[in-house]
Order: C-alpha cells, then structure tokens, then sequence
C-alpha cells in the first residue's frame, strides 16, 4: 500500500506523523512517502524518510498514485484522487474558532478553491462530541466523521510522558526547576492576507517577562504554521524559539503553563492537567469581525482571560492561586473536551482506515 502524508504544508508533525509511526510498527512493508516544505527538510524529518516536495509536479504525482492519504489541513493542489483511495483528514484542533464555510471573513476565493479538497475527503477526525457537528457543518462534508480523538495526543497519556519532558527540556537547556511558559498565539487572517511576505511583530513584552519573573522563568514561543519564520528575529535570554520543533505534543509535556489566545492548543493542553491562561488582548474584534468563535471563550474558559502583559504576568507570577480559583471549571473544561484521550486515538484511527481502505486490483493490501 502506498500512503502520502501531508502535514502543515511540509511538516513532520501532528496527527499525521503519529499515525505513520503507529503505521509502521503495526504493518511493516507499506510504501510512505512525505510531501516536505524544503525549510524543513533539513532535521525536521527523520532519516531515511521518503519525501517529495510539497508544492511540485513530483507532490502531485505522489498524491494522485496513493492508496491511501493521511493529512491534517487542507492539501491546497491540484490533483485528483485515484479510484479506489481513501483520503483521511485528521484536521488539526478542536474549533473554538470558526473554520472554512462558518468564518466571518476570507479572501475571495479561497473557500471555493479549498473546497475541491474538501471534496476528496472520505474521513474527517473528530476530536471529541461537541466538534463532530461543527465539523461536518463547517466543512459542508457529508461523509464518515469518526469521533476517536486525536493521535497526537496519546504521548500526553501515554507511559513516557515523564521521560519525553525530561528530554525536551534537555534538548532546549531548560534548567531544573525553572518555569517553562509555552506562547502559543493563533494567526489573525487580515492581517496575514493583507501583509504579504512582510514580518510580524509579537504583541507581548518580553523584557517585560524577564523583568517580572525573573531568571526562574523561560518563554517557549510557538506560532501557527501561517506564521512560521514571518516574525521578527528575537535573541533574548528568556526566549527559546520553538516553531519548529517537530511535535507539539512535546512541547506540552515540557512547559510548566500554557499561555494561548484562541488557538486550538488549549483543547490539547488541558488533557495534561497543568494551568492555561489566556491573553485575549483583542478578543472583541477577533471575535466580531477578524474570524468569530463558535462558543463563548469567557464563560468556559479554564483559566483567567487578560487584555495586557501587564495582566498576563501578574497570573503568571501566581500559578498556584490561578489553578485553585479555575480547578472546577477546568474540570468541566476536561470532560468536555478531551473525554476521547485515553493514549488509544491512534488505534482507533488505524483500525478504522485500514479496514476501509481498499487494494488495488490484483494486488495485496
């Protein structure tokens, strides 16, 4: 069996990157090929990986001779699924935000264009009960939607966790007992859209951080893959530059705290029960006019909403106080979100796929 991957535009990473793992230990012999960003081919991809470029005719080639293709964002190509293939769409967060057809803003055009992909999907993943209909809706997708949970959060239960978060923060020389605060803000799409190949900036202080918290505390900035080596160069002592960390999921067990806005990291996170704070410093806009949410993060989110890092730093100064003030309904936050991640999403998934996904004539699967 042939199976391409496609992660983040040319990522090792995420639900795609579990699964081709869990893949190979269960059934060795299938044929994997990677479709790769070149700025992350050089150490993002383990040795050996088979990889063609993303956006290329070898990419398209791949895609359209899989038997099967596992991706967790829209594959934005023109191509044509063979006959007979089966395409999972794992996706790639819970949806706080609104997504595709619910979005309250997009760029002429690219909802008509991403949906040639949508059409092509046979399996949507969804992360837990309450996203099911959201993503079917959203999406306009009338196919399986399998309610297993996400494969990348497995690690988060799974029997190495205390052993990944040492080595992690081995990798990323962050001394014993010092606080590890993992950033990690959404993309704004106007501003995105509107500002061509030119950088960004972060809207948080840090010298701010340093000055507050002192040297007991590290910031790991993680951006969304829209943003990814568009921002500012920064060297500060404080900060560790984590965008291109491979798993994320690594970088959960590694941090002492979540810092989001309104990405879907706080949906992952909560499954490792440790404090998440939320620096919502335009949540009025973002929320009315840049994108629109599907809930109303303030009434359940499990941690205290900020508008400055005044207000960010000041939480962060008092951890133990945040975790017992939100402990209910962080609880509450638990259940409803992550009742799916058990450590077994990937066999799920697996078992499922494989048992859909049909040989070619006159070959074995």
């Amino acid at each position: 069996m042939r199976i391409v991957y496609h992660s983040f535009e040319g990522r090792y990473s995420d639900n795609p990157c579990v699964l081709y793992e869990a893949l190979r230990a269960r059934e060795p012999g299938h044929d994997h090929v990677w479709l790769v960003d070149p700025a992350h081919a050089a150490g993002g991809f383990p040795m050996g990986t088979s990889t063609v470029p993303y956006r290329s005719q070898e990419g398209v080639e791949a895609l359209e001779s899989a038997d099967l293709v596992v991706a967790n964002t829209h594959t934005d190509l023109v191509w044509t699924k063979r006959p007979g293939a089966v395409y999972l769409q794992t996706w790639h967060g819970t949806p706080l935000k609104r997504i595709h057809f619910d979005v309250l803003w997009a760029p002429e055009g690219r909802l008509d264009r991403l949906s040639r992909d949508v059409a092509q999907w046979d399996v949507l993943l969804s992360p837990n009960r309450i996203s099911t209909e959201r993503l079917r809706g959203a999406f306009a997708f009338s196919g399986e939607v399998l309610e297993s949970g996400y494969p990348r959060n497995d690690v988060l239960s799974g029997p190495d966790r205390d052993a990944v978060r040492e080595r992690v923060r081995a990798e990323l020389e962050i001394p014993p007992g010092v606080t590890a605060v993992l950033y990690t803000p959404t993309w704004r799409d106007d501003v995105v859209f509107s500002n061509g190949n030119r950088n960004f900036a972060l809207d948080l202080d840090v010298d701010a951080f340093i000055a507050r918290l002192g040297d007991d505390h590290i910031l790991l900035l993680r951006l969304h893959y829209m943003l990814t080596g568009r921002l500012q160069a920064m060297k500060h002592p404080a900060l560790r530059e984590v965008s291109f960390h491979p798993d994320v999921s690594e970088l959960y067990l590694a941090a002492d705290v979540l810092v989001t806005d309104y990405s879907s990291t706080m949906f992952d996170f909560a499954v490792t029960g440790k404090p998440l704070l939320f620096y919502a410093y335009d949540l009025e806009d973002y929320g009315s006019r840049v994108r629109g949410f599907y809930f109303d993060l303030p009434s359940v989110a499990p941690g205290p909403l900020v508008r400055s890092t005044r207000g960010l730093l000041e939480a962060l100064a008092d951890l133990p106080q945040v975790t017992a003030q939100y402990a209910s309904r962080y609880a509450h936050f638990r259940d409803t979100f992550c009742h799916l991640d058990d450590g077994h999403a990937s066999e799920r998934v697996l078992d499922r796929v494989l048992e859909r996904q049909a040989p070619r004539p006159g070959t074995a699967n």
